[in-house]
């Protein structure tokens, strides 16, 4: 387990992955945990947030069901995202059939909410490149070098993403930043 503020090297979850692999119940418990925000996050840059909970539960049940097939165990942070993005995708393909609509919460009307719904929506109509770190970054909370460990991304391009998502949401929003 990890303590706050504790990093993890690039290849730290190796032996979780491994112990996992053998049916280690509790190595796969520190895997969800290590990566529990990254999947909320790349689901909550495509999907709406009523569905967010029960993919990332998904996901993660059919990682597990598919974590022996994994031959790289150094791996497994990048095909778990991408087994979150298809789930998005896959679930997105569904929804477009079904018409019915996610219930509406009374808490859903609070001011902030709606603040906070105006900025994901903006961030999710910005390019994927940016949407993705954008969310880890500012929803998840997830540093420029977490993001690019656990996605896979090299750290520059995590950098330059996030320089011009934020650029771009900061445009999309109407939001002026200082011309120093």
């Amino acid at each position: 387990m990890r303590l706050a503020g504790q990093q993890r090297e690039p290849r730290g979850l190796v032996p979780w992955v491994t112990a996992a692999q053998r049916g280690d119940r509790d190595a796969f418990a520190v895997l969800y945990e290590e990566m529990a925000p990254v999947v909320h996050g790349l689901l909550l840059a495509r999907v709406r947030t009523f569905d967010v909970a029960d993919l990332q539960q998904d996901v993660f049940a059919l990682a597990l069901q598919r974590l022996p097939s994994l031959q790289e165990p150094a791996a497994f942070a990048g095909w778990l995202c991408s087994i979150a993005r298809n789930a998005a995708v896959d679930h997105l393909r569904r929804r477009s059939s079904d018409p019915i609509e996610a219930p509406r919460t009374p808490y859903a009307l609070a001011p902030h909410v709606a603040d906070a719904r105006r900025v994901l929506e903006a961030i999710r109509s910005l390019p994927e490149a940016y949407r993705e770190p954008l969310v880890l970054r500012l929803v998840e909370g997830l540093t420029g070098p977490e993001i690019a460990e656990k996605t896979g991304l090299t750290p520059g391009s995590v950098r330059v993403n996030l320089s011009r998502g934020m650029k771009r949401l900061r445009a999309s929003l109407g939001v002026m930043t200082d011309a120093r």
